[in-house]
Formats: C-alpha cells, structure tokens, sequence
C-alpha cells in the first residue's frame, strides 16, 4: 500500500504536469506579429479578428491585378509594404502574417517579379506584397501574391481582409472590373504553353504576324469567302445583334499538309489589330477553357486551333475526350459572342463523326488542297521574286510539279539559287530546270513529303494543262 508520504508526493508531481501543460499551450497560443500589429492599427481593429476572403488570379493575370490594384490604391491613399520572415512566408497566408507561434513576421522590403505586358514589353509587379488603402471609406488591408508553383502555389491570389464585409465585396468587384478595363492582353495575339511543375499554364505573348492579303495564293472567291465569315461578321455586330443574330462562329480549314491554312490564318491575325486571339497549336489545345475565357472577356476574339485532327486522334478514358473539350468550349459561349473559333486539319476525315454528332459548332468549312496548275504559275512566280527566271520557264516547273505545294516551290527556288552561287554566277533557267529535275527523282519522294507535297507528286506536263483542285496558299 502506498504511504501518505507517496500519496503526497503523487498529487505533487501531478500538480506540477498539470501546471506545465498550461505554461506550454499559452506559450503555443499564436500571437499578434508586428506585422499584425500594424494592419491592427490600419483597420482600427484586432486584425486577428478580421476574416480573410481570397480571390484566385490566373497567373497570366497578375499584371492586370497589379496594374488594377495600383489604381485602387492610388483613390485610396494607398500604401505597400513588404513580408519579412524567409521562405515560410510562401507557404502561409495573410492570417498566417497577423498571427504566429513561431514567425514574427513583420514588414519589410516588397517582392517584385518582371512580368511580359507584350511580345517586346515588360512590368515589373508585386509579386508578394500587402496593400494598405482605404476603399469607399472603408479601410482594406490585402496581400498580393504571384503563383509560386515551386511552393505548392499554382495561381496567383489576392487576400482581403476589411472590418465591413460589404467594402470588401464591393472592392473585389471593383478590382475584377478594372482587371478587364486595364488589361494588358485585349487586343493581343496569345498562346499557351505548360509550365515545368505540370498541366497549369500561363499565357504566352506573340507577335502578331503581319500577311497581305497580296501574300496568300488562292483561287478567286475562296479567300473573301473565309474573310466574309471571320472579320466581316464581327464588324457589323450590332446590325446582327439587333436582328437577333448570333455572332458566335465556327470555321474550319481543311486540306493536306503544306497546303496554306496557317498562312490563311496568319493574314486573318493580321486582318484583325484590334481583336483578342489566342492560338493553340497540337497539346496546347487542351488549354483551350482558358483560351475561350480571354476570348469571352476581351473580345472581339478569336480562338485559333491549329491541327485539332490530333486532338481528335487521342485516346484516354472515353472517345475524343479533348476534341469534346473544344466542342463544350463552344458551346460555354453565348450567341452574341464576337468570337470566331478557327480550326484546321489535316486529316478532316477525323473530325467528321464528332462534328456531325455535335452540329452548330462549326458554320464554314472550306477546303484547301493542293494547288492547282493555275495556282502553282502564281506560286513560283511569287517566290521567285525579282530573280532573272523566263516566264517559260516558271510556267514549266509549274507544269512538271503537280500534286506540289508552296513549300516546294520556296524550297526550289532556294536550291536554283544555291547552285548558281556554288558555281559563281546568277541564277537562271537552267538551274531553276537542274534543281526541279533533282526533287521530282522518285529518291527524293522523302524529301518532298517532309516539304507538304502529295505522294501523287511527279513530273507531269497534263495535257489539258488543268489540275483539278480548289486552291492554295503557302505555309
């Protein structure tokens, strides 16, 4: 049996854990931090108190946050400061800034990234910053921050926090409203590409192509037609919308490879200075949700999907699950969108069955095949630019070239160049003759497949001289 002496020493120890239990979880209890103290004293309140509501940004969008922030906090008195306490501050949030166990954070010098607002154009942003400003008389406190896939952060984010919950409301409409006013991506040509901690990506600048119409080789008519169904819908939207016609469109380009389909689209970039596009080509396609949002928020727009014949190729958990993926992201768009959807295919075959099956997304479709005989004499003459070639002889590689395409007649006339300057001297006829006879050999078939060329393609004099088919333009 236990003496009194054990019992007593028992209740002391006891009392003792006890004693240090309660030391130890007020030491643990998270405290206010400098930093804490201050955005305390900015909304004249315990900011510990003080809810956080969090808006996602798609990292592509940190610059127009940035740029809408700055004119919030401009009306607003607006101050910025930093977050001091090393790489933890990326792992945790603006509660996390305003009351802490173990990080004292505190203010300090602000993060700030170097962000493109243009194919040659850049700004730098906060990339991890609190904004202190005053909104309709309402004191906002908020943290700014770019995605930071390295941390297991995959979009940007703004954090809020306000003692009226309806200020703050207001001021996240106010930020996403002035995103789209000031942004820097209306009005540009984008494209997608995957990011190295995996499927999240960010929009990408391009430079928008510059293609005369000069510049495309097609049969009379063809061209004005895509044009007509492209650009000129969009600028008479408001005699549609008043009809109650849909401005929503859906183009399709087809044709073998080589064949000028991207060139076609180059010129409709060109056409269009003032529209939004974002152009996907192979895997990026699957980031075209994205795409159709910009084109949703910035239009007019238009969406390029560049050889969806892969697309529909591919085999996962169902049948064409992406290729339905662009249909759906046709259909996510109202009727009066002006946006123009633009797809091309080499293998239209591919396509047919999903189209038939989903009718309406597609409202044009137009066939690019090979060149025609009349369509190859423009070609070579075009390529062959101001160099002293007879006319007698363009219009024979014209005749000799059938089942070719605009590639190959850059290609020959490239190579009747380099043999005339291997040997010293200008270019002429008989190179131009040389260089065709070595490509039209049945041992270079690999060479003018890789160059766009039909199989079907050989030297050929037809003696109609016609070559049945519907058009060209090279690229």
């Amino acid at each position: 049996m236990l003496s009194d002496d054990d019992r007593d020493l028992m209740r002391a120890v006891s009392d003792y854990l006890r004693r240090v239990n309660e030391l130890t979880a007020q030491d643990a209890r998270p405290s206010r931090t400098p930093l804490g103290d201050l955005l305390s004293e900015h909304l004249a309140t315990d900011a510990a108190q003080v809810s956080v509501v969090q808006e996602l940004i798609a990292d592509h969008r940190l610059v127009d946050a940035d740029i809408a922030l700055e004119a919030l906090a401009a009306d607003g008195d607006g101050r910025l400061i930093g977050v001091t306490g090393g790489d933890q501050r990326h792992h945790q949030g603006l509660a996390e800034f305003v009351t802490n166990s173990h990080v004292r954070y505190a203010p300090g010098p602000v993060d700030y990234a170097e962000r493109a607002t243009g194919p040659s154009s850049s700004k730098r942003v906060v990339s991890l910053g609190i904004r202190l400003l005053q909104f309709d008389g309402s004191p906002i406190a908020l943290a700014q921050r770019a995605a930071a896939p390295q941390f297991g952060r995959q979009t940007a984010m703004v954090e809020v926090m306000g003692t009226d919950p309806d200020a703050v409301t207001r001021f996240l409409e106010a930020l996403r409203r002035t995103m789209v006013e000031r942004s820097v991506l209306r009005g540009q040509v984008l494209s997608f590409q995957p990011t190295e901690y995996g499927r999240d990506a960010g929009a990408t600048f391009v430079a928008r192509p510059s293609v005369a119409a000069d510049d495309i080789v097609l049969p009379d008519g063809v061209l004005d037609e895509i044009v007509q169904h492209v650009i000129t819908i969009g600028t008479h939207r408001a005699a549609l919308q008043r009809a109650e016609q849909h401005l929503k469109r859906g183009v399709l380009l087809y044709g073998p490879p080589g064949t000028g389909k991207t060139l076609t689209v180059r010129h409709l970039l060109s056409a269009t200075p003032d529209a939004t596009a974002v152009v996907l080509t192979g895997s990026s396609i699957r980031f075209v949700s994205a795409a159709a949002e910009i084109a949703r928020t910035f239009q007019p727009a238009i969406v390029v999907l560049e050889d969806i014949d892969l697309v529909a190729m591919e085999r996962h958990a169902s049948p064409q699950p992406l290729l339905f993926e662009v249909l759906d992201a046709l259909d996510g768009l109202d009727g009066d969108a002006d946006v123009a959807f633009i797809m091309t295919t080499n293998r239209v075959e591919v396509l047919e069955r999903a189209l038939a099956e989903r009718p309406g997304r597609v409202d044009l479709a137009v066939e690019v095949p090979l060149p025609a005989l009349p369509e190859r004499r423009r070609l070579f003459r075009r390529y062959a630019h101001n160099l002293p070639y007879s006319d007698d002889a363009l219009d024979a590689a014209a005749q000799r070239s059938e089942g070719t395409t605009g590639s190959f007649a850059k290609e020959l006339i490239r190579r009747s160049v380099l043999r005339a300057a291997k040997a010293e001297r200008t270019p002429g006829d008989d190179d131009l003759t040389a260089e065709l006879t070595r490509l039209m050999d049945s041992r270079e078939q690999l060479t003018r497949t890789m160059l766009g060329s039909g199989t079907e393609a050989r030297a050929h004099t037809p003696p109609d001289g016609h070559v049945a088919g519907f058009g060209w333009s090279a690229g």
